[in-house]
């Protein structure tokens, strides 16, 4: 089930069926981690529990946890996660990251790829983009029917269920933050030779449809937060907030699924090393 954030974190839990407003949300939001010192402490004790738990629950190997990201271009998705999974065993982490579909990929249904990267038992699955971006890109480049992006939030949840009942928890977060910064990261990006990379001329032309972006996370987030899979609003123009506020929604998940490590199926007792 769904739980509010800690009074610590500006992190916003989605109601299910209730409307969202991301005006109504400051991205620039990093109340209280505005202490550098005490919010690197606090991020290191989150993960060394996050790695525990980990262990933990690739041990017990009969659920999965799965984190999916989504954000505006240069919304710090990578970062985030980077941060998150520093000092976790990588043999129990599957990262995804769904690009634009393939021929093959076209040729399915929408959530035929998706399926194919969920977490499997005993892993954290980790999505930078998802299942998502077929009600969001699609609807602001018109590239579908309305009815059909409309039709697609009940499937969501409908394969979210699946997934949940089968086993994996899920957790999702929407890195928030504000067209000003988003232009200050883009420049960024275009002045550092070795950020330059990052950078393409098509993010220019998706920055002038930020507003339809808006209506459409906005959306698709009130339409698909449910109590068993929650959305959480990440106030993300400040990066060292987001990823504590990540953090501590994570580790707090965790704690609540309470992986144990199977029982020994052998006399512990009996066993002799010479």
């Amino acid at each position: 089930m769904a739980s509010a954030p800690s009074a610590t974190t500006p992190a916003v839990l989605v109601q299910p069926g209730k409307p969202l407003r991301l005006a109504d949300i400051d991205p620039a939001n990093n109340e209280p981690f505005d202490h550098k010192k005490k919010v690197d402490k606090r991020l290191d004790e989150l993960r060394e529990q996050l790695s525990d738990y980990q262990e933990k629950l690739y041990a017990e190997h009969h659920r999965s946890l799965l984190l999916v990201f989504q954000a505006m271009d240069t919304g710090g998705k990578d970062g985030a996660i980077r941060v998150l999974l520093t000092g976790v065993n990588p043999a129990g982490v599957e990262v995804a990251a769904f690009k634009q579909p393939s021929s093959e990929e076209l040729n399915h249904d929408f959530l035929w790829r998706i399926h194919q990267r969920t977490p499997g038992r005993g892993h954290i699955g980790v999505f930078n983009r998802s299942h998502y971006e077929d009600v969001l890109v699609t609807r602001v480049h018109g590239l579908v029917e309305p009815f059909v992006w409309q039709q697609r939030y009940q499937d969501i949840v409908h394969f979210e269920q699946l997934l949940t009942h089968s086993g994996t928890r899920i957790l999702k977060f929407f890195l928030h933050i504000s067209k000003e910064e988003q232009a200050t990261r883009l420049q960024a990006r275009l002045d550092n030779p070795k950020k330059r990379w990052k950078f393409e001329p098509g993010d220019l032309k998706e920055r002038q449809l930020w507003e339809g972006y808006q209506v459409a996370y906005q959306e698709a987030l009130a339409a698909t937060s449910t109590a068993e899979c929650p959305w959480y609003v990440i106030p993300a123009n400040d990066k060292r907030a987001r990823d504590l506020a990540i953090a501590e929604i994570v580790v707090a998940a965790l704690a609540e699924m309470h992986p144990k490590p199977p029982a020994a199926t052998f006399d512990v007792a009996a066993q002799v090393i010479i």
